[in-house]
C-alpha cells in the first residue's frame, strides 16, 4: 500500500485550510453553558463558502459537477473541519452522496447530486436504529406498497435531522434484505422529536408512519447499508483524529508558554512523556483510519474484508480521542475547564465522537468474529 496523497487530494486539503481558517471554534453559546442546542441550525456561511471552493462536490463525478474523488478526499477535509469543530452535517453529506453515486439510479443522482455540489441540498443518515445498540435496519421495516416502499419505525439520535432536506434510512424487508430510502423533511408521516447531543447540536428522533417512498429515491443495491455504514464510521474516525491533532497542539502551544519555577512545563520530563504518549495514539488512529479509508477505496484484497480494517481504526480512534483530551485537560490545569476558553468545548465533542463509534471492546469482538471466519494463514 502506499499512503502517498495525490495532488489532488493535497490541494483538496490545501483549500479547506484556507476555508476553515477563518472559523472560530467559540462562535456559538457553550455546550456548558446551556440547556439545550447551542444553535438552532448548523454554521451555513461556512458550508456556502465550502461550496464555492467546490469541496461540496469532491466526491462528485464531474458529469454532476464533482472533481471524482472518493473517500480518502473526503476525510481528508473532515480531518480539517474537525481542528476548528466545525459545525457542519459535512460526514452525513459526503457518506450520502458516495452511496448515491455508486448505487442511486441516473435519474435520482442527475437530480440530486449537482444540487448537492452547490450547497442547496443537505443529507443525513440515520444510523443509530431505535435505541442507538441496536442494528439501524431492525428499526424500520419496509413493506411493498404497489409501485412505492412502506416505511414504519423509529430512529434515534439522527445528526442535523432537524435540518436536513433528506434523511437516508435503512429499513429491513420481508425477505430480510436491507434498503435505504431517502425521506424527505418534511414529508406524510413523518415526525421529529427533539434531541440535543453531547457536543449540544440538535439531533432527531425520526418516526415513520406508513411513509411511502417511490422505489426511485431508495437504494437497495448488494451492500449498499454495510458501505454506508462502513463510510460513515471511517469519517468519524477522521473527525477524531482531526479532533486530537488540533487539541494537541494547543497543549503544546499552552504548556510551552506556561511557567512553573521559572521554567516553561513542556520542558519537564512528566509532562513530555505524556504528550509524546498522546503523539503516538494519534500516528496509530491515522494509520488506521488511512488503512481503512485505502481498503474501502480501491477494494483491494486483505486478509479480512474491509469491515476489519473498520473495526481497527474504531478501535484506535474511540480511545485515541479520549486518552488526547484527557490528557490535554490534565496538562492544562484548571485553565482547561474554564469556559473562556476553547478546550471543553473539545472535550465535548471528543466525548460525542466516542459515544458515536462505541465502545472499543465492541469493536475487539466483531475483530475477532472476522478472525474465526476468516483465519489468516499460517
Amino acid at each position: 500500500m502506499d499512503f502517498t496523497f495525490t495532488e489532488e487530494q493535497q490541494a483538496a486539503v490545501e483549500a479547506a485550510q484556507a476555508v476553515f481558517s477563518g472559523v472560530a471554534p467559540d462562535s456559538v453559546p457553550s455546550p456548558a453553558l446551556v440547556p439545550g442546542a447551542v444553535a438552532e441550525d448548523f454554521d451555513r456561511a461556512l458550508w456556502h463558502k465550502l461550496a464555492r471552493a467546490d469541496l461540496l462536490s469532491l466526491v462528485l463525478e464531474p458529469r454532476h459537477g464533482g472533481a471524482g474523488l472518493d473517500l480518502m478526499a473526503l476525510c481528508l477535509v473532515l480531518r480539517e473541519s474537525a481542528k476548528v469543530l466545525a459545525r457542519i452535517p459535512l460526514l452525513e453529506t459526503g457518506a450520502a452522496a458516495l452511496a448515491l453515486r455508486a448505487h442511486g439510479g441516473a435519474e435520482l443522482c442527475d437530480d440530486l447530486l449537482p444540487r448537492i455540489g452547490r450547497g442547496e441540498l443537505v443529507l443525513t443518515v440515520a444510523s443509530n436504529g431505535r435505541t442507538g445498540h441496536d442494528a439501524a435496519p431492525l428499526s424500520v421495516t419496509a413493506h411493498r406498497d404497489g409501485d412505492a416502499w412502506q416505511l414504519d419505525g423509529v430512529q434515534t439520535a439522527v445528526p442535523w435531522g432537524q435540518v436536513a432536506d433528506l434523511v437516508l434510512v435503512p429499513a429491513r424487508t420481508g425477505d430480510g434484505r436491507t434498503v435505504v430510502a431517502l425521506v424527505p423533511r418534511p414529508h406524510d408521516g413523518v415526525s421529529l422529536a427533539e434531541q440535543v447531543s453531547t457536543s449540544g447540536e440538535r439531533y432527531a428522533e425520526v418516526r415513520l408512519d406508513s411513509v411511502r417512498i417511490a422505489d426511485r429515491d431508495t437504494l437497495s443495491g448488494e451492500g449498499v447499508w454495510e458501505r454506508l455504514r462502513d463510510v460513515l464510521a471511517t469519517g468519524t474516525c477522521a473527525l477524531a483524529l482531526g479532533l486530537g491533532l488540533g487539541v494537541l497542539g494547543m497543549t503544546g502551544e499552552y504548556t510551552a508558554k506556561r511557567e512553573q519555577f521559572g521554567f516553561p512545563v513542556a520542558t519537564f520530563q512528566a509532562v513530555a512523556v505524556q504528550a509524546a504518549d498522546r503523539f503516538i495514539d494519534l500516528r496509530a488512529m491515522e494509520a488506521t483510519l488511512w488503512q481503512a479509508a485505502w481498503r474501502l477505496t480501491s477494494g483491494a484484497p486483505g486478509a479480512l474484508p474491509p469491515s476489519g480494517d473498520v473495526a481497527v481504526a474504531k478501535i484506535w480512534a474511540s480511545e485515541g480521542v479520549r486518552r488526547v483530551v484527557q490528557t490535554a485537560q490534565h496538562l492544562h490545569g484548571g485553565f482547561g475547564a474554564d469556559t473562556d476558553y476553547a478546550l471543553h468545548r473539545y472535550h465535548a465533542w471528543a466525548k460525542q465522537l466516542e459515544l458515536s463509534l462505541g465502545p472499543a471492546a465492541a469493536h475487539e469482538e466483531a475483530l475477532g468474529t472476522l478472525l474465526a471466519a476468516h483465519p489468516l494463514a499460517s
